[in-house]
C-alpha cells in the first residue's frame, strides 16, 4: 500500500489528498506535526530531505515529494478519472492553469503568510534552511493574489472548470488557493461571481473534504 506523509491543516498536502480521493486510491496516512517541527527531525529528513509535506512513498520504497510529481505518478498508475487531461491540447491547458494556480495563487498566499506570521519568524521559506521574513513581500503577495483571482474569474466566466469543461488538477490547486487565502484575510472579492459560483461547485465534491 502507498504511504502518504501529511499534515491535516496544511494546504500543500491537501492538494494531494484531494487528488487521491478523486482517484479513489487507498493509502496509509502518517501525520507529520509541522507546528512541533517534526518535519525538521532526522526521522522525517530520512524520508524527505527537503523537510516538507506531502511525501508519497510507493510500495517499493520510492519517495515522491512534490505535488505535480505525485499527480503524475498517480495519473499513470490510476488513469481514471483523468485529472491531467486527455490529448495534447487539454493537457497543455490544465498544465498551464495548474502552474498559474501555484505560481500566481498559492505562492502569493505563502508570501503573505510566511512574511507576516509571528510563528514563522526566521522560517520564511519551507525547507531545512532558516530564512528571515521580508515584510515587503507580503504587500506584493496581496497584490499578486488579487490579480490572480481577477484572471481566474475571467477564465471561469466562459468555462465550467478552471481549464475547460472537465474537473482537473487545476481545479484542485485553485480550490486550495482560495481556501488558503482566508488564512491571510485575502479571499476573493464578492464581485468575482463566476469564481464564487465555481468555488461552491467544487467545494461540494466529496473529495474536497479529504
Amino acid at each position: 500500500m502507498l504511504t502518504f506523509y501529511d499534515y491535516q491543516a496544511a494546504p500543500s498536502p491537501r492538494r494531494a489528498r484531494i487528488f487521491l480521493a478523486e482517484k479513489g486510491v487507498e493509502y496509509d496516512c502518517k501525520q507529520v506535526d509541522l507546528r512541533a517541527g517534526e518535519q525538521l527531525g532526522e526521522a522525517f529528513k530520512a524520508i524527505n530531505p527537503r523537510c516538507a509535506v506531502p511525501a508519497l512513498v510507493t510500495e517499493d520504497g520510492q519517495v515522491i515529494a512534490e505535488n505535480v510529481a505525485i499527480a503524475a505518478y498517480l495519473e499513470d498508475r490510476f488513469p481514471e478519472p483523468p485529472l491531467l487531461g486527455r490529448g495534447g491540447a487539454e493537457k497543455a491547458r490544465i498544465s498551464e492553469w495548474n502552474w498559474r494556480g501555484e505560481a500566481e495563487g498559492l505562492m502569493a498566499v505563502a508570501e503573505i503568510l510566511r512574511n507576516t506570521s509571528p510563528h514563522m519568524k526566521g522560517r520564511a521559506m519551507t525547507g531545512p534552511r532558516n530564512m528571515d521574513q521580508i515584510p515587503e513581500l507580503a504587500e506584493r503577495g496581496r497584490a499578486r493574489l488579487g490579480y490572480f483571482f481577477e484572471d481566474l474569474n475571467k477564465q471561469l466566466e466562459n468555462n465550467g472548470f478552471v481549464a475547460g469543461d472537465s474537473y482537473s488538477i487545476a481545479d484542485i490547486t485553485a480550490l486550495v488557493c482560495v481556501d488558503f487565502s482566508g488564512w491571510v484575510k485575502s479571499s476573493p472579492k464578492e464581485d468575482l461571481t463566476a469564481l464564487h459560483a465555481w468555488h461552491k461547485r467544487v467545494s461540494d465534491r466529496p473529495s474536497s473534504k479529504a
